[in-house]
């Protein structure tokens, strides 16, 4: 391998994670993207403390998480790779759009947005390179009490 085959695979792993949300493929892409077991710290976001959890949990919080979404954009852009042997740091830029139904928003606004950066980390393995360390750390949020609108919707459904 070489430092720009390794910085377009990382580059590209990416792109594949944003898809798992945004294309609400968590069949195939999960596998293609993480380590199993994997380590997540959305703290800033969700409040909740940086957890390590089974790929198949994480892969059911995320289905049952992105379900009341009516869409989702995450534009990952500006990637730092930092490759050293068979680990590498990624530090991106992100702009998370989420909506909502209208019903579901009660009548006010329907999309909650996130803007901040990840800082990731990747391993590479037999079938690639896979992110077994995701932390995301928000800068800015529109609308976040939607999150926890679309979580009870999807805890009650």
């Amino acid at each position: 391998m070489n430092a720009l085959s390794d910085r377009a695979e990382l580059v590209e792993l990416l792109g594949h994670y944003a898809d798992i949300a945004d294309l609400k493929e968590f069949t195939e892409l999960p596998g293609r993207v993480f380590t199993d077991p994997v380590t997540l710290d959305f703290g800033s976001v969700a409040d909740i403390p940086p957890m390590t959890v089974p790929l198949a949990d994480y892969v059911e919080n995320l289905r049952g998480a992105f379900a009341f979404y009516t869409a989702t954009h995450h534009a990952i852009t500006g990637h730092v790779v930092d490759v050293d042997g068979d680990r590498a740091k990624i530090h991106a830029h992100v702009r998370a759009d989420h909506w909502v139904s209208d019903e579901l928003a009660g009548g006010g606004p329907n999309h909650w947005l996130v803007v901040g950066f990840y800082d990731n980390e990747a391993v590479r393995t037999a079938a690639g390179w896979r992110l077994d360390r995701v932390k995301l750390t928000s800068a800015h949020q529109d609308n976040p009490h939607l999150s926890s609108v679309a979580l009870a919707a999807a805890q009650a459904s």
